[in-house]
């Protein structure tokens, strides 16, 4: 499906969404369309030849500034596909309750096809071009990693923006994702990974949903399938089999999939992928017959953490799993979607599963924005008071507490500490605000309509509020 496609389908889910609402429909259109989008073709020098490179940055909605979104750079990425992404962003951050508006950016290159050196002038240049047009500032709009993109891509745009923006005294928050030592924050690597983590152990939770899927409460033991081993997919299995003794049963990646009903160790997996390239012929594990065959075989969970469009009318039929947790962006087309509410089928959407990501950064632009790590301040104050109320239990109980254990409950809150309770808080707090949206309404059929229910809520009380729409 082109990027036009999903772009109609982020847009036909909104309309859906909408219908649930009594919001006036010049309101709901504002909230729908992208307010600046800015195409750009700019020339960079690639061995004894010049390229001329296609990009874009989108700002889908200012109800709240700066705008917020990564950089893909992909072979894929064109004009409707990056409207896309900023729409959903928009209604993301409004999700997780982060003050921005939504915005994405792309550049349309394969980085395998590039030098360190090569990615890093076409890095510089886009940002150049972001910073002349004003598309790009702590107050204005924020990038971040995305597909193809890290921190190393990130900690460029920060040393462009500041080669330009010289002693600006909020400099280091033009962009998140940076490497720690380059003003990141601990946990950024994992977040979005993490955050889906806690977002299906959170559905997996709730007893009566649990029990019309045939399934039992609490995510140990329940078995799990990953699309992409990338950051996202990598981490969201790693954490799951770790922390939630989830059994990941099979794996997709570009060179294949593979599937083993007693499980896969992920760790093992990685370290096979490291020296062979590849997570075929993995021990114990079946070679599938092409990369996305192992969306269709038997599990309780299926994680996409690829690229949109990858479970459409042409497979879902064939789709097994009973949730879905849409760790990529649209992974599922609109008419899919439906197919899979109709066979009773759980999906949480996107724009809220995948939003750790966007939490992290807004802790990342803050901690930029006050100049200090967060835990520097509390840390060794709140580890003296633990200290002393375990005294103080030791002497009126006349029992002691081993070192083990007086150091465990003892210490005081590190960064990633922080970071990880307020994005487990985070997506918590927001599961609860979509069921509960969804649960009180007799109309709204599915988690995916009440988060855009919810979204367009808070966006259009945004608006109204800023007497835009009285």
């Amino acid at each position: 499906m082109s990027g036009g496609g999903f772009l109609e389908s982020v847009n036909q889910n909104f309309r859906k969404a909408a219908s649930y609402t009594n919001l006036p429909s010049g309101l709901l259109a504002q909230i729908e369309a992208c307010n600046s989008v800015y195409q750009m073709r700019f020339p960079v020098k690639i061995g004894n030849e010049y390229e001329v490179i296609e990009a874009y940055r989108v700002q889908h909605s200012h109800h709240r500034l700066p705008t917020k979104g990564g950089i893909r750079y992909s072979m894929s990425v064109n004009q409707e596909e990056v409207m896309a992404l900023a729409s959903l962003m928009s209604y993301k951050c409004a999700i997780v309750d982060v003050p921005f508006g939504g915005a994405k950016g792309g550049v349309k290159i394969d980085p395998r096809n590039y030098t360190t050196r090569q990615l890093q002038k076409i890095t510089r240049r886009y940002t150049t071009e972001l910073i002349r047009k004003n598309f790009i500032g702590p107050g204005i709009d924020v990038p971040a990693p995305d597909y193809g993109t890290g921190g190393r891509e990130m900690a460029w745009i920060l040393d462009t923006y500041l080669t330009f923006k010289n002693g600006e005294l909020d400099g280091a928050g033009c962009v998140t994702g940076k490497p720690v030592k380059q003003n990141g924050i601990k946990g950024r690597t994992e977040a979005t990974g993490r955050g889906v983590f806690y977002g299906v152990r959170e559905a997996c939770e709730h007893a009566e949903d649990m029990k019309a899927l045939g399934l039992t409460p609490g995510i140990a033991g329940k078995t799990m399938i990953v699309q992409g081993l990338g950051n996202v997919g990598a981490h969201t299995a790693m954490i799951s089999q770790d922390e939630g003794g989830v059994i990941i049963v099979g794996v997709a990646e570009y060179e294949g999939s593979i599937y083993n009903k007693d499980g896969i160790d992920i760790h093992a997996l990685l370290k096979h992928r490291k020296e062979t390239g590849s997570i075929l012929d993995f021990p114990g594990a079946k070679n599938l017959k092409d990369r996305n065959s192992v969306l269709e075989s038997p599990c309780d969970i299926l994680i996409p953490a690829a690229l949109e469009n990858q479970i459409t009318m042409s497979n879902v039929k064939k789709i097994k799993a009973k949730i879905i947790g849409e760790a990529a962006n649209g992974p599922v087309t609109a008419d899919a979607h439906q197919v899979l509410v109709d066979k009773g089928v759980m999906v949480i959407p996107d724009m809220y599963i995948n939003a750790g990501g966007v939490t992290v950064s807004y802790f990342e632009w803050l901690k930029n924005l006050s100049h200090m790590r967060f835990g520097r301040m509390e840390k060794r104050f709140n580890q003296q008071t633990y200290g002393n109320l375990i005294d103080l239990i030791e002497r009126t109980t006349g029992k002691s507490v081993n070192k083990r254990e007086k150091a465990f409950i003892g210490r005081g809150a590190d960064e990633i500490d922080l970071v990880r309770s307020g994005l487990e808080e985070t997506m918590v707090t927001a599961y609860d605000d979509i069921r509960t949206t969804m649960k009180r309404s007799k109309r709204i059929p599915d988690l995916r309509s009440a988060a855009f229910v919810s979204a367009i809520k808070k966006i259009s009380s945004d608006y109204i509020s800023l007497g835009i729409f009285p």
